[in-house]
């Protein structure tokens, strides 16, 4: 089986050239936000992979890390169960999070939650361990 890498465009404008606006895909163009902005406050930023799929991002400073899932919107039981539920595979305590569009605060099991627009605009940071 072949795995294809993921790639961030560092212009959000070329990717958006190169879109099917039919098969118009949000959580990606987040991702790649969230990839950006925590490229330009100087993260090591990866993909994270465990034996049953993916992190989006396992961000690094120095010896800290943490790890985040990116969703556009947390609108139903099986979309929160796939996105917190990324994190089980993982017995790293550092800490955990799910960025979505919600402004409802869904943080659970020592998981937090984060609004995209919060954090874009600094009223919310991550920590990393």
């Amino acid at each position: 089986m072949s795995y294809i890498e993921k790639q961030y465009a560092v212009d959000t404008g070329f990717r958006m050239i190169n879109t099917n606006l039919v098969n118009f895909e949000d959580t990606f163009f987040l991702e790649n936000i969230i990839y950006n902005e925590l490229v330009s406050r100087d993260y090591e930023v990866f993909t994270g992979k465990t034996y049953k799929g993916e992190i989006d991002f396992v961000v690094i400073d120095g010896r800290k890390k943490c790890f985040i899932q990116v969703a556009y919107y947390l609108g139903s039981r099986e979309t929160i169960e796939r996105e917190f539920g990324a994190f089980k595979p993982i017995s790293d305590a550092s800490p955990k999070y799910v960025f979505s569009l919600d402004r409802f605060d869904y943080s659970r099991d020592g998981i937090s939650h984060i609004n995209i627009v919060d954090f874009l605009l600094g009223k919310v940071n991550i920590n990393l361990s």
